[in-house]
């Protein structure tokens, strides 16, 4: 390994479970990179077991990191091996024992189950998994609104509860367990969104944005994660919700002198775009955005794609003026 790790006392350093939780693997592929690769625990205690230093634990999630992207095992544990992280941006390892600790004080409480598998996770993601695991709503919304505090809708949507959601989402296909999971903390994201999403009293735009899916989609929790960041940049927006018909949708923008209508589809190729045409030969004509990997077709004059959160509050706020 690399220079400089004895300074840190290897009594205080991390167990392989304590490593596992945090890298969001199985203790069994830590020991299988360290007998293969060489990535094991540097640290030394007399008639104990190595443990990991904070050193060891950088280079893991370098290589975690590279795997993720599809880099070969053997490549990624190579660059890990000569990966030689800052000394001055390593945690001490008294606070990586605090924080990978935390899971064990879950664990086995009414309403728990198989962890949920969230690679490359941060901490307030997996604590999100347990708080969903063990039905535990109050506390999915206290997790929520923290980040949301701290982070802004954008990082929390990107890195938090995406990541929590597709876990979640993944285990019930694999297992079909989990469903009671999925609405608690489904039921959490909402309300904090939500609740972002309507705190906003002065909105800087004078023609609203409307937010829907269309009729065969029921997906709207992008569309209150969009809502909520839209708040934080001052445009309000109108949210009408699920399965609506392309004509409620032209009413509705009449009605209220629609500045953008932003569209969610969730589910691969389903809904077309050419019946949202008709949105761009009113006058005045709202912009037509849309959002999601499930349009076919496309895109006209007044109509336009966009392929992230982030891509999306942007192109809205400024056509707005937020």
């Amino acid at each position: 390994m690399s220079q400089g790790q004895g300074v840190e006392a290897p009594a205080m350093g991390l167990t392989v479970a304590a490593v596992a939780r945090r890298l969001g693997v199985a203790p069994a592929t830590l020991r299988t990179w360290d007998r293969r690769y060489g990535l094991g625990p540097s640290g030394h205690e007399a008639g104990a077991h190595r443990r990991y230093t904070a050193a060891d634990l950088a280079r893991l999630e370098h290589m975690r990191s590279l795997v993720n992207a599809g880099v070969p095992l053997a490549t990624a544990a190579e660059q890990a091996l000569s990966f030689q992280p800052d000394p001055e941006h390593l945690a001490p390892v008294t606070e990586l024992r605090r924080v990978t600790a935390a899971p064990e004080t879950v664990e086995g409480r009414p309403g728990g189950g198989s962890v949920v598998s969230i690679p490359g996770g941060t901490t307030h993601a997996r604590g999100l998994a347990r708080a969903a695991q063990s039905l535990d709503g109050p506390a999915c919304s206290a997790i929520i609104r923290e980040t949301l505090d701290q982070r802004g809708v954008v990082w929390t949507w990107d890195h938090l509860l995406v990541p929590v959601m597709t876990g979640v989402g993944e285990r019930w296909e694999n297992s079909g367990r989990g469903v009671d999971v999925e609405h608690i903390l489904s039921d959490a994201v909402q309300g904090e969104l939500s609740g972002r999403a309507r705190k906003l009293s002065t909105p800087v735009n004078s023609r609203p944005v409307i937010l829907a899916t269309l009729e065969r989609e029921s997906h709207t929790l992008p569309l209150w994660a969009l809502a909520a960041a839209l708040a934080e940049r001052g445009v309000e927006c109108r949210m009408l919700g699920p399965r609506t018909p392309v004509d409620v949708l032209e009413q509705a923008s009449r009605r209220i002198g629609a500045g953008v209508v932003f569209v969610w589809s969730q589910l691969s190729a389903t809904e077309d775009i050419e019946p949202l045409a008709e949105l761009t030969r009113m006058r005045p004509a709202p912009r037509v955005i849309l959002g999601g990997p499930g349009w076919r077709g496309e895109t006209s004059t007044g109509i336009e794609r966009t392929y992230d959160l982030t891509g999306a509050v942007a192109r809205i706020a400024s056509l707005v003026g937020g």
